[in-house]
């Protein structure tokens, strides 16, 4: 497994839900639409496997480069904004979620939080991504120790759960834990049995998480369907293959070219008249919904419902050659390549993002990460030597020991 982790992260990365959750539920429960499944997830491994085939037929690699270290480490102060980036993306994300930002009663009353104080917020969207890409950069540069790390790590989640307590709305905070748990595992900063513990956690405590949610709802005057289980609301393949009832490509009405530059680079503070924008509410009203609801087949679904059949490996194909572009090219990635590559994982290639939404994502978290891009760049020292690391006193002398977890190649 690590050997194939090593060489295929992101095709691990993509198969994985699917070889955990969505094809055992499917079997278990007799999904009529089982091989539609199989189909659409392995037109997406072709367009990663063909990606990360070439990728090591031009450029093999047998560990990570020994300058990885020595790049991460010549941020002298990165730790420091790590701990800063982490601290104020909470912040941000609890205050938002109290000024009614990505709630599920502004979601129901079709409406954009139009606070001052949501606006503001808005601005550090992402952060709680960049904030373990920062977090991750200092476990490989040797500036923090591991359990550090987790420890900082484990804020990050708290404030997720805090926000999701707050806005009625779980599915971020699961997308979240996938996220860390999948970029966690590909970068060497957690081992594969920890994050199947780690799911296993999830499973298990997934009915109590569900009633709370539920309750939460309940009580800000939402109407709850108790007659949909947890049990039920785990059927992913059913939401997936659901999807397949229809003529694909469809046109909803979709996020284009225009609400990609408008949305993507340009943040609500300068252009606070314009809508929501949710595919989901697109594709609910089509099925039939409201716009005040939402739906999605997932992200593989949506790329075939959406884009049609020749979309789905292209897509992948894509989204997979940057993210080995930003692991691989030329020199290790230092803490910039390394967040621009979690924005990758934790947008268009997350299993239970929407497309074509999560590319607007990626591009919102880009344009937000920039300032602590800049302030990064300004405290940059200099890399003598791919070893130099080693030689800097700043740097512990037990970050060989640490290197050793690394689990990409």
């Amino acid at each position: 497994m690590i050997w194939i982790l090593r060489r295929y992260p992101i095709t691990i990365l993509v198969l994985a839900p699917y070889a955990l959750l969505f094809v055992p539920m499917a079997v278990v429960y007799a999904n009529p639409k089982s091989t539609f499944i199989l189909q659409l997830l392995g037109a997406a491994l072709v367009g990663t496997l063909l990606v990360e085939t070439a990728a090591l037929a031009a450029r093999p690699q047998r560990r990570w480069r020994p300058g990885i270290t020595a790049v991460n480490a010549s941020h002298r102060h990165l730790y420091v904004v790590a701990r800063l980036v982490a601290v104020i993306s909470v912040a941000a994300s609890i205050t938002a979620a109290q000024a009614g930002q990505g709630t599920i009663f502004t979601q129901l009353g079709d409406e954009v939080a139009a606070s001052p104080v949501a606006r503001v917020a808005a601005l550090s969207a992402g952060w709680s991504y960049l904030a373990f890409a920062l977090l991750l950069a200092s476990f490989l540069g040797g500036r923090a120790n591991r359990v550090r790390v987790l420890c900082w790590i484990g804020l990050l989640v708290a404030g997720q759960v805090a926000t999701a307590a707050l806005t009625g709305i779980t599915s971020p905070l699961f997308g979240y834990l996938s996220f860390i748990a999948g970029a966690g595992a590909i970068c060497g900063l957690f081992r594969v049995r920890e994050v199947v513990l780690l799911g296993a956690v999830i499973l298990l405590a997934w009915p109590t998480l569900f009633a709370l949610r539920n309750d939460i709802r309940a009580d800000g005057g939402v109407s709850v369907a108790y007659d949909v289980t947890a049990g039920d609301r785990l059927r992913l393949d059913l939401q997936l293959t659901h999807a397949a009832e229809y003529d694909a490509p469809v046109d909803v009405g979709q996020p284009g070219p225009t609400e990609f530059v408008r949305y993507g680079l340009v943040p609500r503070i300068l252009d606070p008249d314009r809508p929501a924008i949710s595919t989901g509410a697109l594709i609910n009203q089509y099925l039939g919904g409201t716009a005040t609801s939402s739906y999605s087949f997932l992200a593989l679904g949506n790329v075939y419902f959406l884009v049609g059949w020749l979309g789905v490996p292209l897509y992948y194909a894509g989204w997979t050659a940057l993210a080995v572009l930003l692991l691989r090219a030329r020199a290790a990635p230092g803490p910039i390549r390394l967040s621009l590559f979690c924005f990758v994982l934790a947008g268009p290639l997350l299993w239970s993002s929407g497309y074509p939404d999560a590319m607007i994502a990626f591009l919102q978290h880009l344009v937000a990460a920039l300032p602590v891009f800049a302030v990064l760049l300004l405290l940059k020292g200099r890399v003598r030597g791919r070893h130099s690391a080693a030689r800097k006193p700043g740097v512990p002398s037990s970050l060989a020991a640490d290197l050793r977890t690394t689990r990409w190649a």
